[in-house]
């Protein structure tokens, strides 16, 4: 009889892999076979605008979407979202029976809507190019082309640098509000090199 061979192990894919992001670039991210180019675009308040204003402005995003067509756009909050806390607080204050374990959650559901009003629970509209194949001056080129014209359409814009994209990213992924603090590679805060131990070898 054979001996069936030994299987191979399979190894797990890294949350990282799994999303296709390999590093980041000069200009963006490097994901799969692209390179992610971030703008971020300041929203308008439609709300005080005339109907005749509100029809300019779409016809202006048309007119970015003609110029740049592969263009991608996202939506997403501008700051930390609580409401999975404050919902979890809610269900804990509706079980709760010891009337002091009560009055700390109520001030904790109290804190978290005083902070959420701070930050101001406002929308970030993002516009994101995908260039593949690009030489360094290449991709220069193009942010700066897609930029100019996206402005030149009125819409307040800046292309977005590595804290901005990490901030953007830590927040989409809901790990933290502090995402342009977070090291480029997991852990490496806590590896130093010894300088005098390089030398010696």
């Amino acid at each position: 009889m054979k001996k069936d061979k030994p299987q191979k192990k399979k190894k797990g894919r890294s949350v990282q892999e799994l999303l296709g992001i390999k590093t980041f670039t000069k200009y963006g991210l490097a994901a799969g076979k692209y390179e992610l180019l971030f703008y971020l675009v300041s929203p308008t308040n439609i709300s005080v605008l005339s109907h005749t204003n509100i029809e300019i402005k779409i016809r202006h995003l048309m007119m970015v979407l003609s110029a740049i067509p592969d263009i991608e756009i996202t939506c997403t909050d501008s700051s930390e979202c609580f409401d999975d806390n404050k919902s979890y607080l809610s269900d804990r204050l509706s079980e709760e029976q010891n009337p002091k374990v009560r009055k700390i959650i109520k001030k904790d559901i109290d804190f978290l809507d005083h902070i959420q009003m701070e930050m101001a629970t406002a929308r970030q509209f993002l516009f994101i190019a995908r260039l593949k194949d690009r030489k360094e001056k290449q991709t220069f080129d193009a942010a700066n082309r897609i930029e100019k014209t996206i402005s030149e359409q009125g819409f307040e814009v800046q292309r977005m640098k590595k804290a901005d994209i990490k901030r953007f990213l830590a927040l989409y992924f809901e790990a933290s509000m502090n995402g342009e603090q977070m090291p480029d590679i997991d852990g490496e805060q806590f590896y130093e090199v010894d300088d005098d131990e390089d030398a010696e070898d």
